[in-house]
């Protein structure tokens, strides 16, 4: 072999190689990189499964939020329209009593709230007390027929009282005391009302 055929020989034995060497990282580059998008995908994968998590759970609890929020304001409501009613059947009734408190039957009624008060006290010495409208008719005479039917002395104020109609009686000292007025058994009412209102809401009582 001459010299220049062996160095050819060499030379090309040389860059079989280097050849090899190149293709032996061109595939493993070509395998890492292959893994390293394998893992970004996989990565992103999981970025988009958690991202999709937490804007399902957000979602989620958004939809709770706004369910509770009109839950609430539901139950706002309902309560507002039912006492809505009930100012409602109240200002009627109340009407109702200013129209009845103008009548005859309402003196009748006046003194049967005097002797039904009168009774519950249980004392000889009472004074009672009505408002200006029912003071220009109501005398101390009228009363003195009561007293005489209960046995008991009740005495006519001169002082009035501010309410539809009814009366308030009490002893001499004050210490006992009956709350007769009309205005006192509306408030009286006023629960009874709810109730009913409540059953019309809610066809339960409530």
């Amino acid at each position: 072999m001459s010299r220049k055929n062996g160095l050819s020989a060499i030379a090309n034995e040389v860059l079989g190689d280097v050849q090899k060497e190149a293709e032996a990282i061109i595939l493993a580059a070509q395998n890492e990189a292959k893994e390293t998008l394998k893992a970004a995908k996989k990565q992103a994968n999981q970025s988009y499964l958690t991202m999709i998590k937490q804007a399902t759970e957000k979602a989620e609890a958004e939809k709770r939020k706004i369910a509770s929020v009109t839950e609430v304001e539901m139950r706002d409501r309902l309560f507002q329209t039912k006492e809505d009613l009930v100012d409602l059947a109240f200002e009627k009734a109340i009407s109702k009593l200013k129209d009845f408190a103008k009548t005859e039957r309402y003196h009748d009624y006046l003194f049967k709230l005097v002797e039904e008060g009168a009774r519950k006290i249980g004392q000889k010495n009472l004074v009672v007390q009505v408002n200006a409208a029912d003071k220009i008719w109501l005398t101390q005479g009228s009363l003195n027929r009561v007293s005489k039917k209960l046995s008991c002395e009740l005495k006519l104020l001169d002082q009035t009282v501010n309410c539809i109609g009814g009366c308030k009686i009490q002893t001499i000292d004050g210490r006992i005391s009956y709350d007769g007025t009309l205005d006192n058994m509306m408030q009286e009412l006023k629960p009874i009302l709810r109730v009913e209102a409540a059953k019309i809401l809610f066809s339960v009582e409530t």
